[in-house]
């Protein structure tokens, strides 16, 4: 290779190294830029919510979304939407609710893939359809004859109602366990039937204790479903003393306007519990989702 070919190898090998760079640089900074615009969507509802709870009427009325309260230690909007919210009774109907939604999805759930995965039935492909068309079906569609349900076992504006719902129409978990399931060896339950254990000690100590992360990932998901749902309380529970967090934001929309300022408030008092939750638990929160997406 004569010195004017290594020379041009060398320039080529320069200006390739320097496009490189360049792409990289770009790349980066198309990345960063989408970090930013996604945050700035995130938190730009959130900073005018907390903005607006400390304001006034007046000023809520007359200022734009983004601008300052005149008082940064204006609190008032939040005693009035804890008391005339009833923020209190509206916490602890939601921990009520979100306990025995909780707990009955994760019980059912987890028994329903068990039965369809180890055990054999004719009807089994059929109900696997059936699973898989109930989440084609539009909710909405169903309402009036779900309400009549409701209302002929007597439910209608208990807690109760809500309860049921949510226990009976989440399919997402039932895939999730199944999805588990699965992954478990069928020769741990042919262990236990030597032993003389039965089905249903196969489940509650052999697989019911291995389902751990896809129970992290169910009461994840359902657990911000119910904390955040809205409609099926606001139609089954009309009564004031059982409303949710969800419900009693609802309370200062008047016939004749809102009263943002307190509706703010609010919505930042509902926020704190999740914020500090997620907080306290995004490890297993991450792992949760990993975990049942790898699955």
């Amino acid at each position: 290779m004569t010195t004017a070919q290594q020379t041009a190898a060398t320039t080529r090998s320069v200006s390739d190294t320097r496009r490189v760079r360049r792409r990289g640089r770009i790349g980066q900074t198309l990345i960063y830029l989408s970090l930013v615009i996604a945050s700035l969507v995130v938190l730009l509802p959130l900073s005018v919510v907390f903005l607006t709870s400390l304001k006034t009427s007046k000023e809520a009325s007359d200022g734009g979304a983004l601008s300052l309260p005149g008082n940064w230690l204006n609190f008032s909007n939040y005693a009035t939407a804890f008391s005339d919210g009833a923020m209190l009774t509206a916490f602890g109907n939601t921990a009520f609710i979100l306990l025995f939604s909780i707990s009955g999805t994760v019980i059912i759930g987890s028994m329903t893939a068990y039965a369809i995965d180890r055990f054999h039935f004719r009807a089994k492909k059929l109900v696997m359809g059936l699973f898989l068309i109930a989440t084609l079906v539009p909710g909405v569609t169903t309402q009036v004859a779900t309400f009549q349900v409701v209302n002929s076992f007597g439910l209608f504006d208990t807690r109760w109602a809500p309860i049921l719902l949510y226990m009976g129409t989440d399919i997402v978990s039932i895939y999730v366990f199944l999805q588990f399931i699965r992954g478990i060896p069928v020769s741990l339950d042919e262990a236990a039937r030597l032993d003389g254990a039965n089905s249903f000690t196969i489940y509650r100590k052999i697989i019911f204790p291995l389902l751990k992360p896809a129970i992290a990932t169910v009461v994840i998901i359902k657990g911000i479903t119910v904390y955040n749902d809205f409609y099926i309380p606001f139609l089954y529970m009309p009564s004031q003393e059982l409303g949710t967090v969800s419900t009693a934001l609802f309370r200062f929309k008047g016939p004749f306007g809102a009263h943002w300022e307190n509706i703010s408030a609010g919505a930042v008092l509902v926020i704190i519990p999740t914020l500090v939750l997620f907080l306290f638990l995004q490890r297993y929160i991450y792992n949760g989702f990993a975990q049942g997406a790898t699955k």
